[in-house]
């Protein structure tokens, strides 16, 4: 098998299968706007062009090819948006955009006519993309990424329908189960490729046997397998599953055939050639999947609601593949392969034939629906011929998978001598099971009598509402008769991705003679309807021994169990006193400090580095610092004056930035402190004006004997740091700031261009917190503890108006200048979008809200979410060049009549920078003028009502 990195469409047209999903989901909440069936033709349209993107990529990838594209994100971390479309991709990328394109048609006839769509199809977009990069990613990490993408898009469409309180409960359990896994199988994906050296899979793969003997295995496997576990339904994390019930029936039959349900026993496939062979793998994955297979089948029958049934025979048949992978076999590798496809196409049909069914009995009560054949012939024909594939009834496609497991249990290396009888008895049991189940279904719902009082009269469904449920039963029907001519190829092409070494030669015939796997098949069938026949016994023995607590009731009891558990721990160490958390703090430091000093040899204080000579100007800045802090601290019961105090040590700290050529840092330290400065004044009439509760004697003498430790403590770290030698990587960006970011200015440099990653980390945190200010404000009313001044004049002086509105354009015209040369000279877009901010404030103080908000009628969430757009666009733009994420370029630019000048990207990312800061300051002072105006209101509508 060669790697083959296409230098043709194909890296294109797999990232375009990738993003299509994401842009789609997009594309049809603008389309929901207009009306339903334009919601689902966009949806249709999306699925059906990744579809036509695959197209092309299906001659290599069955030929036994690995088709690979790779866009840099963050090399140094091991992370790049790396593809791989191998036969297994394959395989599973089919399941999920062509069964996909079915439901979003099912979909269009099942949901009901109120529900415009738009979310709907958003959210399975969403989910069927993250399900496509679990399937196609070549980095683990990125396969991990994904796999988070797949929980909550799949929490938030079984949460569908959240008014019901069932369907709450179960998104949040199946939220929660699939979230730890998920978290198991972060520690094992970061510690599997710790082991192998790489992050992708083309190394790790190729390191099996360098896996299987490190001593982390045991760890990896565990962790890995708990992952797929909780996703795939295995016992004991079954119970998230049938639960999930709760969701709309065409979220069930996508994510409970092809989709979400498969993504562990993908997983298992994956990772197949690098975990599997050993004792340990097959002691436990064999037995998981076995419980799981019985217990799941055993179940089953025993629901009387038929989307239980299934979901429970859904448990069974992912135990069955579990179980396959487990016997660690080639040939039951490729019959778990070959169960994979066709339970995806008989699971999803019987899903969409049982919402029906559901959809026109208005109940899914087996014990009230029966004799539907009478009433919808067609539709109980194509329920019953899916069911019979379940079942495992010959010539339908899962006989034939079944076959092949029933095939791999008789005398399996790992039961010799007398114990070779016990695979084949447990299949067979299990097998019998599976028919009772199945039988049941088609007895109790399409035959057994009348229907008993349902809330509707049943008929056949609209005719394409029927449409999809005829696709994937002609698929059980042509697999199931002729094999290897409908799925041959793409299973020796999935199952060569999965066995590296080499697909033993297998053939998929309808026919192998007399044999004991026919045997165990006609036994299981027989057994499985006299089974049935008496299952009344069975229901008898439920009913008097089983457990009578639901699991839903379960997982609620342990929730809030939790959080009773968290609260109580929570006021144990929570104390809510700043004093006892900064104390705590202060001794932690100084301790860890003292024993780390304690630690050195010698321990020596002082580096061989003289002192640097203290001057007047040290002195003097110095002392402003010690008045600054000193005054903030005795005064801090007076708000305006600590407020002054407080600002001197801003400004001393914006003149040390000065002393030491750092003109950047200087501006920005000024900047801030006068927007910092101006919301606490505007603040300061929401804050009591004097503390009650003061501090004893002792409690002064203990806080002021920690300052002092704490300040001498970092006094001395300080002094020891700067009198010894040390290195920086600041002579990298000197040299490398003209030549590597075309910028002189070499602070700008690192922020945009080198450190652009934090940067745009840090803009978004600033956008979360102006987003949340807004949320903890909005409809906030508070009483001020200060009297405002009753006169518009004293609030707003003439004088200070007439200023600000012709300083308005000036400092605008400042703030763009600092914004334009930020890359060359002091300056860049956190500077000049302070400068604006400080502009817009002035207009604010100077003529009140209500004069400002008149005349800067902007949006300030819709300015933020831009300027996020606008700096992660720049990003993104250097994919198109084939560079990491954030790359930036610059150039010189010789217009006519004009001297040359240069131009960045890096600009436009500043541009983002810029727009960011100034919305997040004027969304936090308008919600501050909201505060106030909300009660200027309240006071005058007290004043007419008196």
């Amino acid at each position: 098998m060669r790697i083959d990195y296409l230098s043709d469409m194909g890296p294109l047209l797999l990232n375009l299968m990738l993003a299509i999903p994401f842009v789609g989901a997009l594309l049809v909440l603008a389309a929901a706007r207009r009306s339903r069936s334009a919601a689902a033709w966009t949806a249709a349209a999306v699925m059906a062009s990744g579809l036509v993107a695959l197209v092309p990529l299906l001659p290599a990838t069955l030929s036994g090819d690995v088709l690979t594209t790779r866009i840099p994100w963050l090399p140094e971390w091991g992370l790049d948006i790396a593809l791989r479309l191998d036969g297994l991709g394959l395989l599973f990328t089919l399941l999920i955009l062509g069964i996909g394109l079915l439901i979003i048609l099912y979909a269009a006839y099942y949901m009901p006519a109120y529900d415009r769509l738009g979310r709907f199809y958003a959210l399975l977009l969403a989910f069927a993309g993250g399900m496509l990069g679990v399937v196609l990613a070549e980095n683990t990490i990125l396969m991990l990424v994904f796999w988070e993408i797949t929980s909550l898009t799949s929490f938030l469409l079984i949460a569908y329908k959240y008014e019901a309180f069932d369907a709450r409960i179960a998104a949040r359990m199946a939220l929660a189960v699939t979230g730890g896994g998920g978290l198991a199988l972060l520690a094992g994906l970061l510690l599997l490729g710790n082991i192998a050296g790489s992050f992708e899979l083309t190394v790790i793969l190729a390191k099996g046997d360098v896996i299987r003997a490190h001593p982390y295995y045991p760890v990896v496997l565990v962790l890995v397998l708990l992952g797929a576990f909780t996703k795939s339904g295995q016992f004991p994390f079954h119970f998230w599953l049938p639960n999930a019930m709760a969701a709309p029936t065409p979220v069930s039959a996508y994510l409970h055939s092809a989709t979400m349900v498969k993504a562990g026993v993908f997983l298992l496939a994956r990772l197949y050639p690098v975990l599997s062979g050993t004792e340990l793998w097959l002691v436990l994955v064999g037995s998981t999947g076995a419980v799981t297979f019985a217990y799941g089948a055993y179940v089953a029958i025993l629901k009387h609601d038929f989307k239980g049934l299934l979901a429970y025979s859904t448990i069974s048949h992912l135990g069955l593949i579990t179980l396959l992978f487990g016997l660690d076999t080639p040939m039951s590798a490729v019959a778990a392969l070959f169960h994979i496809i066709n339970h995806a196409i008989f699971k999803a049909s019987l899903f969409m034939a049982a919402g029906i069914i559901d959809h026109e009995c208005g109940t899914r009560d087996m014990r009230r629906i029966n004799g539907m054949f009478k009433y919808m012939p067609w539709t109980a024909t194509l329920g019953i011929l899916a069911a019979g594939s379940m079942a495992g009834v010959p010539l339908l496609n899962g006989f034939l998978s079944k076959e092949m497991f029933f095939t791999e249990t008789v005398g399996h290396f790992a039961f010799q001598g007398y114990a070779t009888w016990l695979l084949p008895a447990f299949a067979t049991v299990a097998g019998v099971f599976s028919v009772a189940y199945s039988a049941r279904f088609v007895h109790d719902v399409f035959f057994n009598g009348e229907p008993v009082d349902l809330p509707k009269t049943p008929h056949e469904p609209p005719r394409w509402m029927r449409f999809p449920v005829e696709i994937l039963v002609g698929l059980v029907l042509i697999v199931g008769l002729l094999p290897q001519i409908a799925v041959g190829s793409i299973l020796q092409a999935a199952a060569g991705a999965v066995l590296p070494s080499g697909v033993p030669e297998f053939k998929l015939a309808v026919w192998h003679g007399w044999n004991l796997p026919l045997a165990m098949s006609l036994a299981a069938f027989g057994l499985g309807l006299t089974y049935y026949w008496r299952r009344q016994y069975l229901f008898g023995l439920h009913e008097k021994y089983a457990p009578k607590i639901a699991s839903p009731v379960a997982f609620e009891r342990v929730y809030r169990d939790a959080g009773r558990l968290a609260s109580w721990l929570l006021r144990v160490i929570d104390t809510r006193s700043l004093q006892r958390y900064l104390a705590t703090l202060v001794v932690f430091v100084c301790l860890l400090g003292v024993w780390a000093w304690m630690s050195l040899p010698g321990r020596p204080l002082t580096g061989p580095l003289p002192s640097t000579p203290v001057d007047g100007a040290a002195i003097a800045a110095l002392a402003g610092l010690l008045v600054g802090a000193v005054g903030t601290v005795v005064w801090h019961r007076q708000r305006l004056v600590a407020v002054i105090f407080l600002s001197v040590v801003g400004l001393v700290v914006s003149f040390a930035f000065i002393r030491f050529k750092a003109p950047d840092l200087a501006l920005t330290q000024l900047s801030v402190e006068v927007v910092t400065i101006v919301l606490l004044l505007l603040s300061l009439r929401f804050l009591p004006g004097e503390v009650t509760a003061r501090s004893s004697s002792l409690r002064k003498l203990r806080d002021g004997g920690l300052a002092l430790v704490g300040g001498a403590g970092v006094a001395a770290l300080t002094y020891a740091m700067l009198t010894r030698p040390f290195e920086t990587i600041s002579g990298y960006h000197l040299a490398n700031a003209y030549t590597g970011g075309g910028g002189t200015n070499v602070v700008n440099v690192i922020l945009v261009d080198f450190r652009g990653f934090d940067t745009l980390g840090e803009i978004a945190v600033l956008a979360m917190a102006a987003l949340g200010l807004h949320a903890l404000v909005d409809g906030l009313r508070l009483k001020p503890y200060a009297e405002s001044a009753k006169r518009d004049a004293d609030r707003h002086p003439v004088m200070l108006a007439e200023m600000m509105r012709p300083l308005l354009p000036l400092a605008l015209a400042v703030s763009v200048y600092i914004l334009l040369r930020g890359h060359n000279l002091p300056g860049g877009g956190f500077i000049a979008g302070l400068i604006a901010a400080v502009a817009f404030m002035l207009q604010y103080l100077a003529s009140g809200i209500d004069f400002a908000a008149a005349r800067m009628r902007f949006d300030y969430m819709r300015i933020l979410g831009a300027g996020l757009l606008i700096a992660t666009a720049t990003g993104l733009a250097s994919w198109l060049f084939d560079r990491p994420f954030m790359t930036s370029t610059f150039g010189y630019v010789h217009p006519p009549m004009i001297e040359k000048f240069e131009l960045a990207s890096a600009m436009v990312f500043d541009i983002g920078v810029f727009l960011v800061v100034v919305a997040s300051i004027l969304l936090a002072l308008s919600e501050l003028g909201t505060l106030s105006r909300r009660e200027l209101i309240a006071k005058s509508s007290s004043r007419e009502e008196s």
